[in-house]
């Protein structure tokens, strides 16, 4: 009974004799496949979108909605900047 005892002391002491060989994790199947295309950078290809990267889609889109409302602002404001006070006098 001492010897079951001080068995299991050490196994708790061990913590990579408590898991089995089978229970740890393989990737076998992680980057051997080739999924859809390739993406590449917009300027590359700037006419296919459907190929570009990811965060260059995102890039070039979120600047396109920036230029489009800016662009409608100053259409609708009249694009006024600053009014110049007329003297009175002349």
């Amino acid at each position: 009974m001492a010897s079951f005892a001080r068995r299991a002391m050490s196994l708790a002491q061990i913590p990579s004799a408590r898991v089995p060989a089978t229970v740890c994790q393989r990737r076998g199947l992680a980057g051997a496949a080739d999924h859809g295309s390739t993406k590449v950078d917009f300027w590359k290809q700037p006419t296919n979108p459907g190929n570009w990267k990811e965060e260059h889609f995102v890039l070039i889109s979120l600047s396109g909605w920036g230029l489009l409302f800016y662009s409608g602002y100053k259409l609708f404001t009249g694009g006024k900047g600053e009014e110049k006070p007329v003297d009175a006098a002349q």
